[in-house]
């Protein structure tokens, strides 16, 4: 039984050192690195392709494909999060000491002239002292006698301080879970389309419908924002809700995050057969339309130029404004490429029987929609790291003791003492300052 109590010990004494997060942190770090430098979620024969089979099984084996959420991944996280927990749950005890020990008077004046990094200065009686302590900021000051006989005047701030360090391990360990356990649990659906569209979100049972979309664009015609009026409906309740999202500002339904992703050009694709209308579809740019009574028969819009200038390097788009447009498209039957070629507003292509005609070009939206249950606590641990850093840096555990240097008829004046082991410098010129008579 003792040996088992002496490896827990051990054990948690190496997850609780700082040196166990150091190395921690490295192996994280060099991960991090990896991520960012291999491509992410390719096939073993993409891998083997740019680099070489052997190079591409190592990877592969390692989880090297999808680092940040490999299982060695998470459990380095895991262990970091353990250790966060172990330091700040051993530095308890330590800091409640130095936090009551701080609001204490000293009980002798011996005490209060061992304190280290202090400043020292003499004044007349308790009356200049308490002043000074005012001068120096301290609003509060407790007046009481030591052990050996001695009056004393104390005064302390910043004793919050103290706990600065604990909270930010705290919010950085909230941070850590809330987007390890995020990355794990969201769900990302992406739907894209024109206004009037109504686009199935995933395997939910929301439906998106593109209600309004808007392209404003700077003098330089270059894009300043998207922006989608969309309306989401759970089929499932017939309960709907109407917003509006842009770059940098999504809109929050149902507990989904929908974000204005990116825009590109669609248009209409209309088919007639003898003369007559057959099938007249919208079908983004990259996307194709398989003709209705033939289904070998495909027509793809490659890309669309919204202002067609023809280069000897090929067909370029001017501007973004609808001068005159132009469409690159391809012919397929039976997966084989029967031609293409660039078409006008108001050309057309002739198939055999089917004539093929495009028209009516418009923006569409793509969105990128996001559940995430943990990013409230990601931002509580945002918050609260950012309150830890505020009370380590601006709030410093500042002292200042004033002693009666005699009692009695040996009563000689008083000493003020003062320190500040964080931001002392400050401190430390506002004690002259204020000691030497420049600070009333």
């Amino acid at each position: 039984m003792g040996d088992i109590v002496t490896t827990v010990k051990k054990t948690w004494k190496i997850i609780s050192s700082m040196g166990f997060a150091i190395g921690l942190l490295v192996i994280l770090a060099v991960s991090c690195a990896l991520g960012s430098f291999l491509p992410q979620g390719e096939t073993y024969a993409a891998y083997a392709e740019a680099y070489s089979e052997r190079t591409a099984g190592w990877i592969v084996a390692l989880g090297l494909d999808d680092v940040y959420h490999s299982p060695w991944f998470l459990a380095m996280a895991a262990f970091l999060c353990l250790n966060l927990l172990a330091c700040n749950l051993v530095r308890i005890p330590q800091i409640l000491r130095r936090f009551r020990a701080a609001g204490e008077m000293p009980r002798t004046a011996a005490a209060a002239e061992a304190a280290a990094d202090q400043l020292t200065a003499a004044c007349r009686d308790s009356h200049q002292a308490e002043e000074w302590m005012h001068s120096l900021g301290f609003r509060k000051i407790r007046t009481g006698t030591t052990e050996d006989g001695r009056e004393c005047r104390y005064g302390v701030r910043g004793r919050a301080g103290l706990w600065g360090a604990w909270v930010c391990h705290l919010g950085v360990l909230l941070l850590i879970l809330g987007f390890g356990l995020g990355q794990t649990m969201k769900q990302e659906y992406t739907v894209y389309g024109l206004p009037g569209d109504s686009l199935q979100v995933g395997d939910t049972s929301y439906v998106v419908t593109i209600e309004d979309f808007t392209v404003d664009l700077r003098e330089d015609d270059t894009v300043e924002q998207y922006t989608a009026d969309i309306t989401v409906r759970d089929v499932s309740t017939g309960e709907s809700h109407r917003d509006t999202t842009s770059v940098n500002s999504p809109a929050r339904m149902f507990g989904l995050t929908f974000y204005q992703n990116s825009t590109g050009w669609a248009a209409g694709i209309r088919v007639d057969k003898n003369g007559e209308l057959l099938q007249d579809e919208n079908v983004c740019a990259g996307d194709y339309l398989t003709v209705a009574d033939l289904p070998d028969l495909v027509i793809m819009l490659t890309a669309f130029y919204p202002d067609l200038r023809m280069t000897d390097q090929g067909p370029v788009s001017a501007s973004s404004a609808l001068n005159n447009p132009g469409y690159l498209y391809m012919v397929y039957y039976q997966g084989q490429v029967l031609g293409m070629n660039v078409l006008t507003e108001g050309e057309q292509v002739t198939i055999d029987d089917y004539t093929v005609t495009f028209h009516d070009p418009q923006n569409y939206t793509l969105l990128q929609i996001r559940r995430d249950p943990f990013t409230p606590l990601a931002l509580l641990g945002g918050l609260v790291t950012i309150l830890g850093l505020l009370l380590a840096f601006y709030f410093p555990l500042t002292q200042v003791w004033a002693v009666e240097d005699g009692s009695g008829e040996e009563l000689n004046g008083w000493t003020v003492r003062g320190r500040c082991p964080k931001g002392g410098i400050l401190f430390r010129e506002r004690f002259k300052e204020v000691t030497q008579g420049d600070g009333n």
